[in-house]
């Protein structure tokens, strides 16, 4: 099996590395760097031009959620029909929306969401959970891809994207929305702390690597997040009202 990855960023990398152990990956990188190709090799995997990554039966694109619409016209040309494309970002509805939008009908579609990333799964994607949305995908292909994740220890979670979207605006986005806080407001360790306070650390090791487009991309891409920040401060403002009373 032949499978494309368009980016080679954090989790492009780490999911190269995995899957280049069961497959050939041909990996094209827009913006390369001096030391890409090497690293690309030491992976176990080959580099390639955006055609020959396009002519594989399963293309994954590892870019922002908000470059997604422009990958997607680059691929369009080179993506032969039967071929799956299977996004990675953190919200679903919106890039499912988009490759069905922008993608031929006899192009197959799958949303995936990875909940790891290349911090929590440097070693291992033992236990990990990674989401599926259905779009426009051939059943034995879904089954074929579903049993794949299983049988390599991941927890596969099966949902729609506006379910995901909701789900999503509740844990992972809550939870970055916090840690930006904090990390806002300086917050280190101390000498004198609580365990409550170490677990409270832990939320900055969820966010301090990803950058600030994905950030701003989850949110903005993401119809739920608003509502989501909106009860949390006015949650956040009532207890401190409580307070002072």
């Amino acid at each position: 099996m032949k499978i494309g990855i368009i980016g080679f960023g954090r989790l492009g990398r780490l999911i190269t590395k995995y899957i280049a152990q069961d497959a050939d990956v041909v990996v094209y990188e827009k913006f390369p760097n001096e030391s890409t190709e090497q690293m690309i090799k030491d992976l176990g995997a080959t580099s390639g031009s955006l055609e020959q990554v396009c002519d594989s039966p399963i293309v994954i694109p590892f870019v922002p959620i908000s470059e997604l619409e422009n990958a997607l016209t680059e691929m369009k040309p080179f993506l032969k029909a039967g071929t799956l494309v299977a996004d990675v970002c953190s919200v679903k509805k919106h890039p499912i929306d988009k490759m069905l939008e922008i993608l031929p009908k006899e192009i197959q579609v799958l949303g995936t969401h990875p909940m790891f990333g290349p911090d929590s799964a440097k070693e291992s994607l033992f236990g990990c959970k990674i989401v599926l949305c259905k779009a426009r995908i051939e059943d034995k292909l879904y089954s074929d891809i579903k049993n794949y994740l299983n049988n390599h220890g991941l927890k596969v979670i099966e949902s729609t994207a506006d379910k995901h979207d909701e789900e999503i605006s509740h844990s992972l986005l809550l939870t970055h929305f916090i840690g930006r806080t904090l990390m806002d407001l300086g917050t280190k360790e101390l000498a004198i702390d609580t365990k409550g306070y170490r677990r409270l650390m832990k939320i900055l090791e969820t966010v301090e690597n990803d950058s600030w487009q994905l950030f701003v991309d989850m949110n903005k891409y993401n119809s739920y997040s608003e509502s989501t920040r909106e009860e949390f401060l006015e949650s956040l403002a009532k207890v401190n009202k409580r307070i002072t009373e």
